[in-house]
């Protein structure tokens, strides 16, 4: 993920890559040659020498490396989930708030133009419906399928339903690794809201559907695809319209990047990541709970 983020700076007027750290040096020289900047073994070489940084690394790590990166004075885009815990996301938010830099969550999903369209729609959602699934892939593994997949829809809602959560139930299972490989969550939200979320590491075809529904209107979105479909009855007539949507969700995200550091808030914020995370954990937790009662 740190290959495209630089891609999408790079391909900028007003951004200029200082340079792209990784621990393989091979990769990092090969990024480098690519965007004519520095290769750097360790991200600590570049500490003070920008004005931001993208954090791209396993999420063990997110909070050192963002840490190291606001004491520095740097703004932070961090990718999704913001830390491990909510300790780690708190200490992040407070550092951001007490050094005056921007501290941006990589919910990349919020900047899908399908996803926009479909936001600027919904007056009151009733039933959210999300199913995100993929094949194994070992990027992503370091954590349990719901923070590597179902927490991008869990967000969703959140952005959606526009209240406080109100119950959650989830089940899901051991397939591939030693930690949940495919979940399905149940939330219900303070206003009547309720989003049934599935999400999946060990499917063969990759699929990111979001159904939604409200008093007058159904909207069914692939936001793979980019396309929306609208039902609604007028007058006792059921029309249903059809939309296709073009874009790049990432370089949206470094729009809003750029736009929140120069002082319109654009994009996910610390405490936005942290409510995502928040979820997500609480999921996995009651996932877990369920696994120990019935194996």
């Amino acid at each position: 993920m740190g290959r495209y983020h630089a891609e999408k700076f790079a391909a900028r007027g007003d951004c200029e890559i200082v340079g792209v750290a990784d621990v393989l040096a091979e990769r990092a020289q090969a990024l480098a040659s690519k965007l004519g900047c520095a290769a750097l073994g360790d991200y600590r070489a570049v500490l003070g020498k920008a004005d931001a940084a993208v954090v791209s690394v396993p999420t063990e790590r997110h909070h050192e490396v963002a840490r190291a990166c606001l004491e520095a004075g740097m703004h932070v885009l961090v990718e999704k989930p913001l830390a491990v815990d909510l300790e780690q996301s708190d200490a992040l938010i407070a550092l951001a708030r007490e050094r005056k830099r921007v501290l941006q969550v990589g919910h990349v999903e919020r900047y899908n133009a399908a996803f926009q369209a479909l936001g600027t729609r919904m007056e009151r959602p009733l039933f959210i419906d999300a199913e995100r699934l993929s094949g194994f892939k070992q990027r992503g593994a370091d954590v349990d399928v719901i923070l590597d997949l179902m927490i991008h829809d869990l967000d969703l809602a959140v952005a959606l339903a526009r209240a406080p959560v109100a119950e959650v139930s989830a089940c899901g299972f051991r397939v591939l690794t030693r930690d949940i490989d495919i979940a399905t969550a149940r939330i219900e939200f303070a206003n009547g809201c309720v989003a049934n979320l599935t999400a999946s590491r060990v499917s063969r075809s990759p699929v990111r559907k979001l159904r939604v529904f409200q008093p007058d209107m159904y909207v069914s979105a692939d936001l793979q695809a980019g396309k929306l479909r609208y039902a609604r009855q007028t007058d006792g007539v059921i029309e249903e319209v059809e939309e296709s949507y073009a874009g790049d969700a990432l370089a949206a995200q470094a729009e809003a990047f750029v736009q929140t550091i120069r002082g319109t808030p654009a994009g996910v914020d610390g405490e936005g990541g942290r409510k995502a995370l928040g979820l997500a954990l609480e999921v996995g937790q009651r996932v877990r709970e369920r696994l120990q009662r019935f194996g």
